[in-house]
C-alpha cells in the first residue's frame, strides 16, 4: 500500500497537461496501484495522475459507482456526450469547497485498460461526472474554473 501526497489548489502542477501513455508496465500498474490506495484513503471517488503530480492519462474511479466495477481509464477521450446535469461537486485537491458544476448527463468514453486493451464505455449520471471530473485533471482544469 502506498498512499501519494494529493496536490492542493493553487499549486501551478494541477494546471499540467499530462501525456499520454504509450506503454502499460510495471511502473504504470503501479502508478494504478498508488493511485486507488490513495483515492481511497482520502474518502474520493475519483482520481486523475496529475493530482499525484505523475502527469501521464490516467483515472481511477471507485468501485461500485452506478454498479460499475472499479474502473481504470488510461488516455481517455470522450466521445460523445448530450443532456446536462448540474450538481455540487467536490474534488480531493481543493478540499472544502463544494460548487454547482454543469456538466453532460450521458458520455461514451474510449479509453485504454490496464492491460493494454481498448476499451468504450457508456456512462450516465454520477459516472458520467466522475469522468468528465477527472478528464478535466489531465487538461489542467479544476472544478472551480467552471464557476469562476
Amino acid at each position: 500500500m502506498s498512499i501519494k501526497k494529493i496536490l492542493q489548489f493553487p499549486d501551478n502542477r494541477l494546471r499540467k497537461i499530462a501525456k499520454p501513455v504509450k506503454k502499460i508496465g510495471k511502473i504504470t500498474k503501479k502508478i494504478i496501484r498508488d493511485m486507488f490506495d490513495t483515492m481511497y484513503a482520502n474518502h474520493g471517488i475519483g482520481l486523475a495522475a496529475t493530482q499525484i503530480n505523475i502527469h501521464q492519462q490516467i483515472i481511477v474511479i471507485k468501485k461500485k459507482i452506478q454498479d460499475n466495477k472499479a474502473l481504470i481509464l488510461i488516455n481517455p477521450t470522450i466521445l460523445k456526450s448530450s443532456g446536462k446535469i448540474r450538481i455540487s461537486e467536490s474534488c480531493l485537491s481543493v478540499p472544502n469547497i463544494e460548487k454547482k458544476v454543469n456538466r453532460s448527463y450521458k458520455i461514451q468514453v474510449a479509453a485504454i485498460n490496464c492491460n493494454g486493451k481498448k476499451i468504450f464505455l457508456k456512462a450516465k449520471s454520477l459516472l458520467a461526472i466522475c469522468i468528465q471530473h477527472e478528464i478535466d485533471h489531465l487538461i489542467g482544469k479544476l472544478f472551480i474554473d467552471h464557476i469562476i
